[in-house]
């Protein structure tokens, strides 16, 4: 057991026992002394005086199991506005299906043993800040109507929240207890160190769930978690697993500037998830569903999967990531960046949206003036340097919002880096195209220039046969034209003449004459 401060806290601001002066317990009048220093007879004349709903003030009190239970039964169950501010608890302390009509305090107390208050409802306000919990910690299927505070809270052993509802709206109960009117708050939890598992399943938080810089040693899980608002995770340490899903998530799910250094799965929907200079150093399994996410000067250091559950996975930003393995399954890709990646070749995408020229003809009061534009997959990237205008509705920008354009030339080597990781035979054509493209509108005025545009009017950089076959069929017809021309053609005022073909007898050939003979 750890050995009680001899010094009273300068934050203590009631009375506290006479008996000695270490005890920080508030002293009962007219002893004097804390509930832990009475005599028996006095304890129970003190507990006799007890009603149901009525405040219970044993701040800085030693609590036994014993003296706890005899406190609850006495009150049967059913606490008022109840103090327990820096209150030790020596034994288990069992607070199962208690019910606190009243705001509850127990700020900077020390549980010693088990800390249940499975069932518990809370109809007001509760708050544990800097609590100390040196074994395991329940507040499993317990209701808190109000603002739950458990900032700053130790919890060595395990901790249970599983079925707890936060920011619920109050039950009715019998008593002359004020009821207040449903609202729906937030349950926090900066800054909490949870050196056991950690445990959220089926938990529904009505209002915010704050987490911001909270540590978690072990593993924790949210399945099955309902939250009616934002989940907060600035600045948290996942040191074991993390499951924070199947949840679902009303407004958003904040990791930015996470700590993860085991596993971390994600499954939410209809939220946006910020992973903003969140560092993952395991694995990271993220399974979305209409949701967005931003992933800006993230670092991945494991193999990493974003997927599109179903619906519509959007990525608003990679500006900065640094991933060894990512890959993007279904997602849309139209209104984000690819230029800011620090390692693009580790990309992987797979099933993605990419951004179109605008479909049709174009017309524009540079050279050429008339151009056709074809249908292929580009990066947001070349969709805002070209400034094409949003496709659709739903596009906002056709490229990353408050970014410079970039240069064709980095557009190039871009291209070039990520078409490796396509797994698609055809976007990976329009990305080697795409390279080509920025090659060519990148290099100066000249030869090089000249011979990319020929080859690009030609075949399309050898990617558009049907360009090639187009030529051709062109140079054939205009041959056949050509050939057909020059053989109908006559000179103008002579009508043809036509000569009838005579025969030629040619004479046969000379038979040789017998030599004449001379007589003789």
């Amino acid at each position: 057991m750890t050995p009680r401060s001899r010094i009273a806290p300068l934050d203590v601001v009631w009375r506290t026992c006479d008996a000695a002066p270490e005890c920080l317990g508030v002293a009962h009048e007219p002893y004097g002394r804390c509930l832990a220093h009475l005599t028996p007879a006095e304890a129970a004349e003190l507990l006799r005086g007890l009603t149901p709903g009525q405040a219970l003030d044993l701040r800085g009190t030693l609590l036994s199991e014993d003296l706890l239970t005899r406190v609850l039964d006495g009150m049967e169950r059913h606490l008022g506005r109840a103090r327990f501010d820096r209150a030790v608890f020596t034994g288990p302390a069992r607070f199962g299906e208690v019910v606190f009509a009243g705001d509850a305090t127990f700020d900077h107390t020390r549980f010693d043993r088990l800390a249940s208050f499975y069932g518990a409802r809370f109809l007001r306000n509760v708050s544990f800040r800097e609590a100390r919990f040196l074994r395991e910690f329940s507040l499993h299927d317990a209701r808190v109507c109000g603002h739950a505070t458990f900032d700053h809270v130790m919890v060595r052993g395990d901790a249970l929240f599983g079925a707890a509802r936060f920011g619920a709206p109050p039950l009715t109960v019998t008593g002359n207890a004020s009821i207040q009117k449903a609202s729906f708050q937030k349950a926090s939890f900066q800054k909490a160190q949870f050196h056991g598992f950690a445990a959220f399943d089926a938990a529904t938080f009505h209002g915010d769930a704050c987490f911001r810089g909270a540590r978690f040693h072990r593993a924790v899980s949210f399945r099955g978690s309902d939250c009616g608002a934002s989940a907060e995770f600035q600045g948290a340490r996942f040191e074991g697993a993390a499951y924070l899903g199947p949840m679902r998530i009303v407004r958003r799910l904040s990791l930015a500037g996470v700590r993860a250094c085991a596993p971390l799965h994600i499954d939410t929907s209809g939220c946006r998830v910020v992973l903003r200079a969140a560092a993952v150093l395991g694995r990271l399994a993220a399974r979305l569903s209409d949701a967005e996410v931003d992933l800006r000067d993230a670092t991945l250091a494991g193999l990493s999967t974003v997927t599109r559950r179903s619906g519509r996975l959007r990525v608003t930003s990679l500006d900065g990531l640094d991933a060894d393995a990512l890959t993007l399954t279904g997602v849309d890709l139209r209104g984000c960046g690819l230029g800011g990646l620090r390692r693009p070749e580790g990309l992987r995408l797979r099933e993605c949206v990419f951004a179109a020229p605008p479909g049709g003809l174009g017309l524009r009061l540079g050279w050429p003036p008339v151009r056709w534009w074809s249908r292929r997959r580009v990066i947001a990237d070349e969709h805002l340097w070209r400034g094409w205008a949003a496709q659709s509705a739903d596009e906002h920008a056709a490229g990353p919002a408050g970014e410079r354009a970039p240069d064709p030339a980095r557009l190039a080597v871009l291209y070039e880096r990520l078409r490796p990781g396509v797994d698609d035979t055809h976007v990976a054509a329009d990305f080697a195209f795409g390279a080509m493209e920025m090659r060519r509108l990148g290099s100066p005025r000249g030869r090089i220039r000249l011979l990319l545009s020929l080859y690009w009017l030609a075949c399309g950089y050898g990617l558009r046969a049907g360009r090639a076959l187009g030529w051709l069929a062109l140079v054939a017809a205009v041959a056949a034209g050509a050939v057909c021309w020059a053989a109908g053609a006559r000179p103008e005022g002579k009508p043809a003449v036509h000569r009838p073909r005579v025969a030629v007898v040619r004479p046969a050939a000379s038979v040789s004459r017998p030599a004449h003979g001379l007589g003789g």
